[in-house]
């Protein structure tokens, strides 16, 4: 049996942050800051809940972020 991947450790950063800003901004400010995955989405878009450590997502509507939040 393979051993468990330790976790990575989250960038401290708060998604508020990023709220207000355009997308691709956003985008490239997160994995500046350390985020691993970065997930833009559609408002009300239809997506898995799974916690994954160093995701970033952001709802995004007319090019800018309107709520962003870890995992």
């Amino acid at each position: 049996m393979a051993p468990n991947p330790a976790p990575q450790a989250e960038p401290q950063d708060s998604p508020e942050a990023y709220v207000g800003l355009d997308a691709a901004g956003a985008e490239r400010r997160a994995r500046e800051r350390g985020w691993t995955t970065v997930r833009p989405l559609p408002p009300g878009a239809i997506i898995t809940m799974e916690y994954r450590a160093g995701r970033l997502n952001f709802e995004v509507r007319d090019g800018r972020v309107v709520r962003a939040w870890k995992g």
